[in-house]
């Protein structure tokens, strides 16, 4: 907890240090939408830092395998641009990291910047005095690194489901519990118990789902992974029927789920990332769910996340309901 807890301190004193350049970003009304697909980071370097270091530092850390995925699929889609090349066209980009290598000064370290070229958009520069220095200082950083995109992929999703949300389906959630996740434009409620919601959004090969259930508080035990895990396998077992005889949702019995503890924007819950599957079914995708206390301490609640898309990739699609899990929001938060 204490980890995590320094991590997001050292992510916002990052972040703080271009807040000068965001605010003067903020006055541009003229700037145009980012270009870019999902997942994906523009690098701006050289070619020989791109083969060296940093790119292979920036490969193991952006580029290793998606945690909790059924099929290999690299953390972020990277491709170089070489700074000679770093015009208009790519100045655009949703995501940039560029390398700024300087022999003269001794400073190693990185800066975020919001909003320069278009909106919403965020660049990460690496500043260091030779590409051996720069690759150790990304390594050593990975996790802040990783941070800062994730962070600014969720940013955009959570932005665009505030901007076109399906608010009457927020307000029937926030009726039952006191809070809700924002939903964009085509979820839809697709079943309701007292203490059970399911919330759909559907094509012809996808499903993308969130989950919102409660059950009473006895004592911290409830926030372990094993109960966690044998909680929901008892909520869906209920709730969630696959499409064969006697088949419903499960949790994957073989992965050992990813688990911590999570301080973010007010609140702390326990964020749990792995595989589900199905009893007497061969239906499966990944999911990621947050555990946490009702606002009087009576109940907890589980908001969940999960994608089932057979014919896809599937890390844009659970990003996409991961962010809608996290935008959830206490109805009158306090302070407001």
């Amino acid at each position: 907890m204490k980890q995590i807890k320094l991590l997001l301190m050292t992510l916002i004193g990052i972040i703080t240090i271009a807040a000068c350049s965001d605010k003067k970003a903020e006055k541009e009304p003229s700037l145009p939408s980012i270009s870019g697909k999902a997942g994906e980071i523009a690098v701006v370097s050289t070619k020989s830092q791109w083969e060296a270091e940093p790119g292979t530092s920036i490969r193991t850390v952006l580029a290793q395998d998606c945690p909790y995925l059924p099929q290999k699929e690299p953390l972020y889609t990277l491709f170089n641009v070489p700074q000679s090349a770093f015009n208009k066209v790519f100045q655009v980009h949703r995501n940039l990291m560029y390398i700024s290598i300087d022999p003269t000064k001794d400073t190693i370290g990185m800066q975020v910047r919001k909003d320069i070229w278009a909106r919403p958009q965020t660049m990460l520069t690496i500043f260091a005095p030779n590409e051996e220095s720069a690759g150790k200082y990304i390594i050593d950083n990975s996790e802040i690194i990783i941070s800062i995109f994730e962070q600014a992929e969720r940013d955009r999703v959570i932005r665009n489901s505030k901007r076109y949300e399906e608010k009457d389906l927020r307000d029937f959630i926030n009726g039952r519990i006191g809070g809700s996740p924002y939903f964009p434009s085509g979820y839809a409620l697709k079943k309701q118990t007292p203490t059970f919601m399911w919330i759909s959004y559907e094509t012809s090969y996808t499903n993308q789902g969130i989950f919102i259930y409660r059950f009473p508080y006895k004592n911290a035990t409830q926030f372990t992974p094993k109960y966690i895990v044998e909680k929901r396998d008892e909520v869906l077992k209920e709730n969630v029927p696959a499409s064969g005889e006697n088949s419903y949702m499960i949790t994957n019995p073989t992965i050992i789920p990813g688990f911590k503890w999570i301080s973010y924007k007010g609140r702390d819950f326990a964020e749990l990332r792995s595989l589900w599957d199905t009893h007497n079914d061969f239906m499966g995708g990944p999911f990621v769910s947050h555990s946490f206390l009702n606002r009087d301490s009576t109940e907890v609640i589980v908001v969940e996340g999960f994608v089932y898309a057979p014919k896809y990739d599937k890390r844009n699609y659970l990003r996409q309901v991961e962010s809608i899990v996290y935008s959830f929001e206490w109805n009158n938060p306090v302070g407001k």
